[in-house]
């Protein structure tokens, strides 16, 4: 009996602890299905989606959210887990690191917000699959002829977009050089086979992301959201679209950003996630006067500057309307790299044109373009560095064996100097040290740089007076810069409106005329450069000299590949030449105005004797003989014609 009433006990004991183990099982089951968890309510999500399959297995999403305090995050999703949860000064920020393992498949991964045991909240986050190879961004180079843009001022594609009543600048208005115009992203491409037929290989558009501020935000350097398209150039699918077309016509696509400064409305400047988010935070909250810059840029090298010119250059504010971003956090720095690595995915790049690029902290900018090109061999990155030193310029350029120890990982650099050499070669008077020594002796010094061919050259841009007005409307002396420009071992870059003689005359150097819009561009233009239509005649004559050259040196082996010999200016005429095998393009600048005969034995070490040539200009031919007569002054381009 007593043994019957043990055994009912035990059978009892056991079926309670039986429902104790089942109720906790559907305790967890209930909090581990989420079906009808809330949805994290965000402000910010940054990136808005990765890839799986990237070099590096790591990301760090930014959220910015009210309710995310003293959360905890998990994922549950095959070959992704959380590494660490970040929490900011703010606590309205969580940056969240997550592992990527290299076989993740593509998906929707399950971000899930809990504490005390309990899920509060949930968010979706997209895992895409990469398009194409890392190695089949292809950067540009030599080969390369680069037309720079300011959209705003190319062609009004879609004037439905030129007012967002959600942004603050609400003003059209082609009267006015600072105010918006409305060109944008759909003006480039219903163009881009001008740019195609013109001869350029890759466009460089000055930048296309959201510049949500009360003025002058047509320039578009004044970056409000990072991860968006401004709305008044278009939309990621425009954008998209854009690289597409280009791609399509063998055109690469350039993007400009900018690392050192954000604009003073970025969404991030009234909440911002640490203490030291900003150079100079603690300054700009107090709202005391703006620490401006010193623009003191060759404290980056100098082996003597004192720390406190180190420090008004790099943490100094450009201008009081763009923050200066404090490289040295951790997830600001995060932040910046991954999001260039995000556009390049994206978009489908060719390569980054990055701005005021001495001015961001030189560990940043090694740590951001290592990691670019480590993702993308292949790819291009180009700094403006705005010195006319080639010493400066060539520090910048990746060269691991020296540069005091400072490996830039940046495959090209701004060579301002050029740009000053070839304009005093053109238009100074010849002398023992004028005129175009100035080409020969500037060409001498690349011996300092590591590439010479992967440097950016140019005679203009957008920051700067046109050439046109520099030379004083000279139209010899134009064509004759522009020659030796897409003749060199550079990469060369035009900007827009050169090509039919853009000038700035009125007020020189002034940025809203450098700025003009491009004739055509706008249903009501009278003038229509694109077609050729009402453009004068030294305008027609330009854009036609300036497209055949062009399209002369997109086939030509020699330009791209070939060494390059020069011989010293002789009473007033430069020989430059480029050769490979044997083809052989050379270059001849003639300032005599009265016709001048040069004797061609001075060139014997080429072994040009009876050479047939063309000229790519005038189509006329000639066999190199002892003498060659020049009847005027300007720019002759000669190529060797194949037997």
């Amino acid at each position: 009996m007593n043994y019957q009433f043990k055994k009912i006990g035990v059978i009892i004991n056991f079926c309670f602890l039986l429902l104790i183990l089942i109720s906790c099982n559907k305790k967890n089951e209930i909090n581990n299905d989420t079906r009808f968890t809330p949805v994290l309510n965000v402000d910010q999500i940054k990136p808005p989606h990765w890839w799986v399959g990237f070099e590096s297995n790591e990301l760090q999403i930014l959220l910015k959210s009210d309710q995310i305090q003293n959360m905890d995050v998990t994922i549950d999703y095959p070959g992704v887990k959380v590494l660490k949860v970040n929490n900011a000064d703010s606590p309205n920020y969580l940056f969240i690191d997550i592992e990527i393992d290299k076989n993740t498949s593509p998906g929707y991964i399950e971000l899930l917000f809990s504490s005390n045991d309990s899920i509060h909240h949930k968010l979706g986050y997209q895992l895409k699959k990469r398009i194409k190879s890392p190695l089949d961004f292809k950067g540009f180079n030599s080969e390369d002829a680069i037309y720079l843009i300011t959209p705003d001022r190319f062609a009004n594609g879609n004037p439905k977009n030129d007012i967002q009543i959600e942004l603050k600048e609400q003003r059209i208005d082609r009267n006015d050089g600072y105010a918006r115009h409305g060109g944008d992203i759909e003006g480039i491409i219903k163009n881009i086979d001008y740019i195609n037929d013109m001869g350029f290989t890759a466009i460089w558009s000055c930048p296309l992301r959201t510049n949500d501020m009360k003025s002058g935000s047509y320039h578009g350097y004044a970056i409000t959201n990072h991860y968006q398209v401004d709305p008044r150039f278009g939309t990621l699918d425009e954008f998209k679209t854009l690289v597409k077309e280009a791609d399509k016509r063998d055109i690469k696509f350039i993007m400009d950003q900018i690392v050192n400064h954000c604009g003073l409305y970025h969404w991030w400047m009234k909440d911002l996630p640490f203490k030291d988010w900003l150079n100079y935070q603690d300054e700009f909250l107090a709202q005391k006067p703006t620490i401006y810059s010193n623009h003191r840029r060759t404290t980056v090298q100098d082996i003597y500057s004192s720390e406190i010119d180190k420090k008004e250059m790099t943490e100094g504010w450009f201008v009081e309307t763009m923050p200066d971003l404090n490289h040295k956090n951790p997830f600001l720095e995060k932040f910046i790299i991954q999001n260039s690595l995000w556009w390049i995915e994206e978009l489908g790049l060719s390569g980054i044109r990055q701005d005021t690029y001495p001015y961001a902290d030189k560990t940043f900018l090694s740590n951001w373009a290592g990691t670019i090109m480590n993702e993308y061999p292949n790819f291009s990155i180009v700094g403006e560095e705005w010195s006319y030193n080639p010493l400066l310029i060539g520090y910048w350029q990746n060269d691991p064996s020296t540069r005091q120890g400072y490996i830039s990982n940046l495959t090209s650099t701004m060579d301002f100097a050029m740009l000053d050499n070839i304009k005093k070669a053109v238009s100074e008077d010849e002398s023992w040290d004028k005129g175009l020594i100035k080409i020969y002796n500037g060409l001498a010094n690349d011996f300092h740089y590591p590439n010479p061919k992967a440097i950016m050259a140019m005679m203009d841009n957008h920051d700067m007076s046109r050439i046109y007005t520099e030379l004083n409307g000279n139209l010899t002396q134009t064509k004759m810069a522009l020659s030796v420009l897409l003749m060199l071992p550079r990469i060369p870059q035009i900007y827009y409106g050169t090509e039919i003689l853009m000038q700035d005359f009125e007020n020189p150097g002034d940025h809203g005329l450098i700025r003009t819009d491009f004739p055509g561009g706008w249903a009501d233009d009278k003038v229509n450069a694109f077609s050729g239509y009402g453009l004068n005649e030294d305008q027609k004559e330009m854009q036609q000299y300036l497209k055949t050259i062009l399209n002369f040196r997109k086939n030509c082996k020699a330009i791209h590949e070939g060494e390059t010999v020069h011989f010293a200016p002789l009473s007033g005429v430069y020989f430059l030449f480029r050769k490979i095998e044997n083809d052989i393009v050379f270059l001849i600048l003639n300032k005599n105005k009265k016709p001048v005969s040069i004797d061609l034995r001075r060139f014997k070490e080429l072994n040009l004797m009876d050479k047939k040539f063309q000229n790519i200009l005038s189509n006329e031919t000639f066999l190199w003989q002892e003498k060659l007569k020049l009847n005027k002054e300007g720019s002759y381009i000669f190529s060797s014609i194949k037997e």
